[in-house]
């Protein structure tokens, strides 16, 4: 069994208040979900309105499946209309 972690860092600068951010944070974590088959879940700056981190976790037992999916998922964090993505973090 191989675990693959991801931690995201993204900004959100149209977000004016927490209920903005919650909503894109959301739609986001659900747009993961459902395509990547991955748990998903914000883990730090939660109290910040324009700042979000995501603990992202998916488990299989081919390290360069994982790997691609991992990348995938940040190439679709890159190209999300209203959240950038600042950093990120891969652990196999």
């Amino acid at each position: 069994m191989i675990v693959g972690a991801l931690q995201v860092r993204l900004l959100i600068r149209e977000s004016r208040s927490l209920k903005d951010k919650r909503r894109v944070i959301s739609s986001i974590k659900d747009r993961l979900r459902n395509a990547f088959g991955v748990s998903v879940a914000e883990v730090e700056n939660q109290d910040h309105r324009q700042l979000a981190v995501l603990g992202i976790a998916i488990v299989g037992n081919d390290s360069r499946e994982i790997t691609s999916v991992l990348d995938k998922m940040v190439d679709a964090l890159r190209s999300h209309p209203i959240a950038e993505l600042l950093d990120y973090e891969r652990k196999l």
